[in-house]
């Protein structure tokens, strides 16, 4: 009996495809590599540079022109100390609250939140540190995911084995949307109450402190409960 020749041309072998496959993996763990180190870099030229803008600014700024809208940012970055104290308290306060003590993640504050929205049986806040909102500002979008999570979990350590705690919030307070267009402490300041970050009362703070949850909603004229909350929970501190 005759035995078929396989024809020239036909489906490559399952070596060949193995080899494929290999090759994409390796190529994909190579690229997330060098994103992740081009990140190392970017965050530890942040231990010195104030960052030109960031991921979550150009969100903005692409959404707005699509629409066909004007966009005017003002961002203006300033030293920590030139931002008020009380300001800085009443953002952890309101934010979070063991800023101080943990290391990137809230891990308490994580199960309270999942714990409610079981009850619930639905998705709330989120329960992000102050050093997880800055990676998401930083390097990714507004947009919530389970990818943009992975990556955030991941840039999180980082940030923090990198910077000071004081440089992450100084950051934060310089970085983060505080309405329209307005990004940072002194930005904020200058536009809802005219005066410098540093000029910043405890009622001011606090109220500043009451929009960040979604700035582009809130108003601090408007904050008058939480920014009670907020005041007691820096009272409560020691603040």
């Amino acid at each position: 009996m005759a035995i078929k020749k396989r024809k020239a041309g036909g489906r490559p072998s399952v070596t060949k495809k193995k080899k494929w496959l290999r090759k994409i993996v390796i190529g994909g763990l190579l690229l997330a590599l060098s994103l992740y180190a081009l990140c190392a870099v970017c965050v530890l030229a942040l231990r010195w540079i104030n960052p030109p803008t960031t991921a979550v600014q150009m969100e903005r700024r692409v959404s707005v022109i699509l629409k066909g809208r004007p966009y005017h940012k003002r961002y203006d970055p300033v030293p920590l100390r030139r931002i008020s104290p009380d300001l800085q308290h009443a953002v952890v306060a309101a934010e979070d609250g063991r800023f101080r003590t943990h290391h990137g993640f809230d891990w308490i504050e994580m199960q309270k939140v999942l714990e409610q929205d079981i009850e619930r049986h639905k998705l709330g806040r989120g329960g992000s540190t102050i050093t997880q909102q800055l990676v998401k500002n930083l390097f990714l979008t507004t947009e919530r995911s389970l990818v943009r999570k992975g990556v955030e979990f991941t840039l999180v350590p980082m940030v923090e084995a990198l910077l000071t705690k004081d440089r992450i919030l100084e950051l934060y307070l310089n970085v983060i949307e505080w309405g329209p267009g307005i990004y940072g402490a002194q930005a904020a300041s200058e536009y809802y109450y005219h005066l410098p970050a540093s000029e910043l009362d405890r009622e001011q703070a606090a109220r500043l402190a009451a929009i960040i949850p979604s700035p582009l909603k809130r108003k601090p004229a408007q904050m008058n409960e939480y920014s009670e909350e907020i005041l007691d929970r820096m009272a409560k501190t020691g603040w």
